[in-house]
């Protein structure tokens, strides 16, 4: 036998979940449907409701409004521990007398589960974080990525319908971070549990979920797979959180097939339509460091260098527009500080969104 998932308790459904503190609406009335062996991101800034909205599904904060379901079942009234959960805490929240081996088969303890079985899934937790020679060690003794491994373990031995993550790797440097997100999208495709994790990052979105929950002022600003997401952004602030750290004001100039003009930084550029805008409206002109290229053609924004840097293969920097604004930049060959640039914008590549910028 092996660790998995309970299955066929059916999708996670949040129904209109409110959660108030004070007169701070933390979740406004939320919808969201997850199906069983999802991979679902919550994505967002600090402040945003991502970790509130996890906090509800774990049953450690109670709803101000609405209700929460699997399945048939009504979820939300039930105690944490009622709901059979997993958990993976930012902190890693191990007990820092016990060894690796205890901390994993504590859940199972709890849940009285002993013996034999509980045996077998303390051995199957740690072989499938890969910490089977690190048994008998104190959390103390381990590194931050091993001891990440072993919440993940204890989390996932209770063989847990839903294993919710709280940004788990935050605390880890760039290198583990990047060993950990294939060793946690590896774990949930081995157990079939649900995952519902919590990042601000959008690279640990883009590459371990099926799709991603972008929520902002504790409302869902749009869910979709993250290539959705990363090529069709709906909303201004989703492109921006998406990587399209250039927003520029403007006003449109003429819209066509898809299209539209627009007047920025003291030239016009070309962009995709994402939301409705008409001649003569303001809008935002969206589009990413690595579309926006030094040199590429003799049309574009005049801008000044104010900063460079190489990256490998390509240099990236800061320049302010002709109007002060400020943009983020690609050169395939190297510039210096104050050099005049003119940068043009991929218009494939150039997003235009309706309204002024936040």
């Amino acid at each position: 036998m092996t660790i998995a998932a309970r299955h066929g308790v059916g999708a996670l459904e949040l129904r209109g979940v409110r959660r108030e503190f004070g007169s701070l609406a933390a979740l406004a009335g939320i919808d969201l449907r997850i199906e069983e062996g999802e991979f679902i991101a919550l994505l967002g800034p600090s402040g945003c409701g991502k970790s509130t909205a996890l906090n509800c599904i774990a049953g450690l904060l109670p709803l101000s409004g609405g209700s929460i379901w699997l399945g048939d079942r009504r979820i939300d009234r039930l105690k944490p521990e009622e709901r059979g959960f997993g958990m993976v805490f930012q902190s890693y929240a191990l007990f820092p007398h016990m060894n690796v081996r205890k901390n994993v088969g504590f859940g199972l303890s709890m849940k009285g589960v002993k013996g034999a079985e509980a045996a077998r899934r303390v051995d199957e937790g740690l072989a499938l974080v890969r910490l089977q020679s690190q048994a008998s060690k104190l959390p103390g003794q381990l590194s931050g990525g091993q001891q990440q491994r072993v919440a993940i373990a204890r989390a996932v031995v209770i063989e847990p319908a839903i294993v919710l993550m709280d940004e788990p790797l935050s605390n880890l440097d760039a290198k583990l971070r990047m060993e950990m997100r294939v060793e946690i999208r590896r774990i949930h495709d081995t157990i079939g549990s649900t995952t519902i994790y919590v990042t601000h990052d959008q690279d640990e979105a883009l590459s371990m979920a099926d799709r991603i929950v972008v929520m902002r002022d504790g409302m869902i600003r749009q869910v979709g797979t993250p290539e959705d997401l990363y090529e069709r952004p709906l909303h201004a602030d989703v492109a921006d959180f998406m990587g399209f750290r250039n927003r520029m004001p403007g006003q449109v100039r003429a819209v066509a097939n898809g299209r539209a003009e627009v007047a920025v930084c003291g030239t016009t550029v070309q962009g995709l339509v994402r939301e409705p805008v008409q001649a003569g409206a303001s809008a935002v002109v969206s589009i990413r460091p690595e579309d926006l290229v030094a040199g590429a053609s003799a049309s574009g924004i005049p801008a000044r260098v104010t900063a460079i840097e190489y990256r490998g293969r390509a240099f990236f920097g800061t320049a302010l527009a002709e109007d002060g604004t400020e943009l983020f930049f690609r050169a395939d060959r190297t510039v210096a500080k104050d050099e005049a640039v003119v940068l043009a914008p991929l218009p494939d590549r150039t997003l235009v969104f309706a309204g002024a910028p936040a």
